[in-house]
């Protein structure tokens, strides 16, 4: 029975909670508005506690049409608060390619998903639509007044809660595909973040709202913001910076940018895919020598003489350039050099096997369209060869990782080229064997 009693007395309490939620957004309306007339009062707007009460008020009433509803909420948790308020339309929903229930309320869409879950909260009626930017001005405004920074503290823990809300509405943005909007978000986040008392730089968001600004083709903005990355020391993963502004300034006609950008990253980069996808691509569009490239390399390997993933780098470019024949055989030597300086770096070995494996594909596809039968016998020896071929190297990364993923990709390499011989012997027939099993294990 007393079990009974307390969960009824849950539910009451949090029906009480829901029903002053349901006033909230007449009420965060009105006070909002009060303080909004008293920041408008000559004399009112003389002191600091007026500001204050404006930038939470405008922070309460961006908050209140979002209702009770937190992110990770059960349906069935929400169902406990919010019994007085009505549904007015579901539908099933995708959004980025997900699939969501959407259930519309007065003021808000909630989007749950598949395990019904609260997932994306989207304010459809706002008291205000710039009322983060309204509250912000006003905590900024009873900064100016502080002083003796008495107020330093709740003035800060505002700002960041204010950041935070233009982050999350960013995020928001960038789900349904909104691109404009989430970078304006996100750089508002970071503005707000850079407000003093709180004075602190989010590259994070920097970097995100230049990412969405070049989503939406807003190209000049898209680059000035990447160079902010860039001067903060913030230059997103595998130096994705260098590689966005450097085709920024293709977009905006600055040649000179493009490939100045590229070697730039590449200094700092050199493993990165993107960064050397553009320069091979620059080189040779451009009808320069991809040698550059090399020169790059050989920098980087004179500063780090035992970094074996140069070497990767140098043969996955060779892989990439004519004659084909020619560059196969620099970058199996460059894969080989490797391994051989690092024989625990498995990309060595997992370069060698690509290599061997595309090179067998192609071939393939050369004999289906071979008329001849001397020729399209000579085509598949050809190719049976270059597919044992990449098996060795292939066993040996498979053997040497300790990422799940990729021990998981190896092996389906590794099954659909044993499968070619698994009736020649048994020890191929064994191997397939194996690597089936791990990739059907890996599928569970």
């Amino acid at each position: 029975m007393k079990r009974i009693l307390t969960t009824l007395a849950l539910i009451a309490c949090l029906n009480v909670a829901y029903a002053q939620q349901s006033k909230s957004v007449a009420a965060a309306k009105s006070a909002a508005e009060s303080a909004l007339a008293a920041s408008q009062d000559a004399k009112k707007a003389t002191k600091q506690a007026t500001w204050l009460k404006l930038g939470q008020t405008m922070l309460d009433a961006y908050n209140a049409p979002a209702g009770n509803g937190w992110v990770g909420a059960t349906e069935q948790e929400l169902q406990l608060i919010m019994t007085g308020e009505k549904v007015l339309k579901t539908e099933n929903v995708t959004v980025m390619n997900r699939s969501f229930v959407k259930k519309v309320y007065d003021t808000k869409n909630y989007y749950f998903n598949d395990q019904g879950r609260l997932e994306i909260i989207e304010i459809s009626k706002p008291i205000y639509p710039d009322a983060l930017d309204r509250s912000l001005k006003a905590y900024a405004k009873a900064n100016e007044m502080d002083v003796n920074g008495k107020k330093a503290k709740v003035i800060g823990t505002a700002i960041e809660e204010i950041s935070k809300k233009y982050v999350d509405d960013a995020y928001n943005s960038y789900q349904f595909g909104r691109y404009a909007e989430a970078s304006a978000a996100f750089e508002a986040g970071a503005n707000a973040l850079a407000t003093a008392p709180v004075s602190k730089v989010d590259t994070s968001a920097i970097f995100n709202a230049a990412f969405t600004a070049w989503l939406s083709a807003d190209n000049q903005r898209a680059k000035d913001l990447f160079d902010k990355c860039i001067g903060y020391g913030y230059y997103g993963e595998d130096g994705e910076a260098f590689a966005k502004a450097s085709d920024l300034c293709g977009k905006l006609g600055d040649k000179e940018g493009v490939v100045k950008y590229l070697e730039d990253g590449f200094q700092k980069f050199p493993q990165s895919q993107s960064i050397l996808i553009g320069l091979i691509n620059y080189y040779v569009s451009n009808g320069e020598n991809p040698g550059r490239i090399f020169e790059l390399l050989d920098v980087a390997k004179k500063n780090e003489p035992t970094n074996a993933s140069l070497y990767y780098v140098e043969g996955t470019i060779h892989e990439k350039l004519e004659p084909k024949a020619e560059h196969e055989l620099m970058a199996i030597e460059a894969y080989r050099k490797c391994s051989e300086i690092n024989p625990n770096y498995e990309f060595g070995y997992i370069g060698e096997g690509v290599l061997y494996y595309n090179k067998a594909i192609a071939i393939q596809e050369a004999a289906q369209s071979e008329m001849d039968d001397a020729k399209y016998m000579a085509l598949i020896k050809d190719f049976e060869d270059a597919l044992k071929n990449c098996i060795p190297a292939f066993e040996k990364a498979y053997e040497l990782s300790k990422d799940n993923d990729v021990k998981n990709s190896v092996a389906e390499y590794l099954k659909n080229a044993c499968f070619r011989f698994r009736t020649e012997s048994p020890e191929f027939q064994a191997k397939y064997d194996k690597y089936a099993d791990i990739v059907a294990n890996a599928k569970k």
